[in-house]
């Protein structure tokens, strides 16, 4: 960066020594300088206020690099909103169907020195009424039975194979579909499993969504994995669609056979089942820390090009489309949002949003060569009224807020009971600061609004959409691929208090990738072919044996160093410089070593092995000293476990 002229570099000292050699020369009869006298007072004032504006003059070099931003169109990115999902649970099992309307209101609790942080619901939760209609279990490769008399009978049946393998499965069809859902399954008795532990059983629930099957979070399983009475608590996905198994329709839920935990045990012979209930007790909806305003009033046209209204509210939160509506002999006309004027011509109707500071804009006209006025953007009629029919402001970190911290109603649902936010909330940043433009004022000028070279798309990305953590832009290298671009999007993530990232934190939204790709294909070059997906995450597992100090909490100990692993390991802010895990770096035992040695309750670390794995299955590789990751890969920490001897 050039270095700003200093316009006047002197200061306080320096003026009042300048004065007093002034009078030296001019005034000799004055010979008294000290600080008691009232003229040299009069001196120390005056140079004061001159060092004062000095320093005012020395700033307009800085206030002219602002102007030139503002002159190039720059505007200040605004804050994006917090998103977390928000369970709902339902007082007790319903025979109607429960709905949670769109925009209901829950909050964190309010403090004595913070107001409560509000997130309101963005779709509509339909909470039906769901039993279970079938029951079908099905040997790994075997033919699928049907059980549905056993359970009318009261007999007892062998969920699995007699000695259970690896993709056993039992199939529970509900009535009907119970997308986004709570659905609880009640085991009444008689259900006896052999040689599991029960609190890591080596199953895992999954729900059909029509083009395959996805695993389902398990809230809590009172059962043990089958091994006792009791409730299986599953929170099933919002693609969960009711499809035909065995010439039977139903909304399909399936318990599966998988590889358990390192060092825990297999079943050795099949749990049983006397008789299984299913119903629906709440269910999961978005929501998002924005306030929603709609059919707010702009104003009345002018009728002349270059109009500046303001919205009521400011700033506007990054995401979604914002449209102006204007009256018109038909009824309202929706004018289009654009980020330049420079592509209008005088017929279209578009207009411009500064999102920072809630401006609308719409086109100027601009005096041509030979005198005449190009619109660039139609105007609104001469006294027409303008309005915006909705738009979102708020935003911001703060909320960011933990798990499980939104849990007031401030909307009251009939048959509803709580809410809970079972994960973090994620994506609120703040809105660009003045300081933070004059430092992207460089590379706006570098990029331009071109896609070129790969740091372009890279930044053109990260303005397009400001909640990613890491873009990774891969160009062609081969051949075939000529003229393809890869966009390798790493969403912002919170961990858990253990340092732990969900999987599906780090894959991005929908929503998210569609903005960058639309933002991107409107730059890039003509014949480029753009992709825009998440990189390819490698799940590690470390196992490892710590041997602890004589008067260290080997419990404490056993939760750092789980911390510490999924700390360094991460693919957001890991790795060696603590800025995200390096695309395509490999993983060494040596350096798991040195992470927990660096635990202060460690005396020595005996073993570490680590294990290749698979974070959407579970599914694990044998043990390695090395993992190579893919060249535009990712690290992913999945299920570290830690054992420690000695201490106390």
């Amino acid at each position: 960066m050039l270095p700003a002229p200093n316009l006047d570099d002197r200061r306080f000292q320096q003026l009042v020594d300048d004065a007093k050699r002034h009078i030296q020369a001019t005034c000799p009869e004055w010979s008294d300088h000290n600080v008691s006298d009232p003229g040299v007072t009069l001196v120390e004032t005056f140079a004061l206020m001159v060092d004062q504006l000095s320093y005012r003059l020395n700033r307009v070099p800085d206030k002219l690099y602002v102007s030139f931003l503002d002159l190039l169109g720059m505007t200040l990115h605004p804050p994006t909103a917090a998103s977390a999902d928000l369970t709902y649970w339902l007082s007790a099992p319903q025979e109607q169907i429960v709905v949670v309307p769109a925009q209901s209101e829950a909050v964190t609790p309010r403090t004595e020195t913070e107001e409560p942080v509000v997130f309101r619901t963005t779709r509509d939760l339909v909470v039906p009424p769901r039993s279970l209609s079938l029951v079908l279990t099905q040997g790994f490769g075997g033919d699928v039975v049907d059980r549905g008399d056993a359970l009318r009978a009261g007999e007892r049946f062998a969920v699995f194979t007699d000695t259970p393998a690896l993709d056993d499965v039992v199939l529970l069809g509900l009535d009907d579909a119970a997308p986004s859902c709570v659905v609880v399954l009640r085991f009444d008795s008689e259900v006896r499993g052999v040689g599991v532990d029960p609190r890591f059983p080596p199953l895992t629930w999954e729900a059909w969504t029509g083009t395959g099957w996805r695993a389902c979070e398990v809230d809590s399983d009172g059962t043990g994995g089958l091994n006792r009475s009791g409730h299986v608590v599953l929170h099933v996905p919002t693609d969960h669609r009711a499809s035909i198994i065995d010439g039977k329709r139903a909304g399909w839920l399936r318990c599966r056979v998988v590889d358990p935990p390192e060092g825990y045990p297999r079943y050795s012979a099949s749990p049983t089942i006397g008789a299984v209930v299913a119903f629906t007790m709440g269910g999961t909806v978005p929501a998002s820390h924005a306030e929603l305003v709609r059919d707010e009033i702009l104003g009345l046209s002018e009728g002349v090009p270059a109009q500046v209204f303001h919205l009521d509210r400011s700033p506007v939160v990054a995401g979604g489309d914002v449209v102006v509506q204007v009256a018109g002999g038909s009824g309202w006309d929706e004018w289009t949002e654009v980020d330049s004027f420079a592509s209008a011509g005088p017929q279209d109707r578009v207009f411009l949003l500064d999102r920072a500071t809630g401006e609308v804009h719409f086109g100027p006209a601009v005096r041509q060569a030979d005198g005449t006025l190009r619109s660039y953007g139609a105007v609104p009629p001469k006294g027409a009224p303008l309005r915006v029919p909705v738009y979102r402001t708020g935003g911001g970190p703060r909320g960011n807020v933990s798990a499980r911290t939104i849990t007031d109603m401030r909307t009251p649902i009939p048959l509803v009971d709580r809410v809970e936010n079972r994960r973090p909330a994620l994506g609120g940043v703040a809105g660009e600061s003045v300081a933070e433009a004059r430092q992207r004022g460089p590379l706006l000028l570098r990029t331009r609004d071109r896609a070129i070279t790969a740091e372009d798309y890279e930044q053109l990305a990260l303005r397009a959409e400001p909640s990613v953590a890491r873009v990774r832009c891969v160009p062609a290298t081969t051949p075939e691929e000529s003229g393809g671009v890869r966009l390798l999007i790493v969403p912002t993530a919170v961990p858990d208090d253990a340092g732990r990232l969900r999987f599906e934190d780090l894959v991005p939204r929908e929503a998210a990738l569609a903005r960058i790709t639309e933002h991107l294909d409107r730059r890039r070059p003509v014949g480029a072919r753009l992709l825009v997906e998440p990189p390819f995450y490698q799940g590690v597992t470390i196992v490892a044996r710590l041997a602890a100090r004589p008067r260290a909490d080997g419990e404490r100990l056993e939760r750092e160093a789980v911390a510490a692993l999924n700390s360094y390991f991460n693919p957001v802010s890991g790795g060696p410089d603590g800025d995200g895990w390096p695309f395509g770096r490999p993983v060494h035992a040596g350096e798991v070593y040195a992470v927990l040695q660096a635990l202060r309750g460690t005396e020595m670390v005996e073993d570490v092995k680590l294990f290749g794995a698979d974070p959407i299955t579970g599914k694990r590789g044998e043990p390695v000293q090395r993992i190579d990751v893919d060249p535009q890969g990712l690290v992913f920490s999945y299920q570290h476990q830690v054992r420690v001897v000695g201490g106390r």
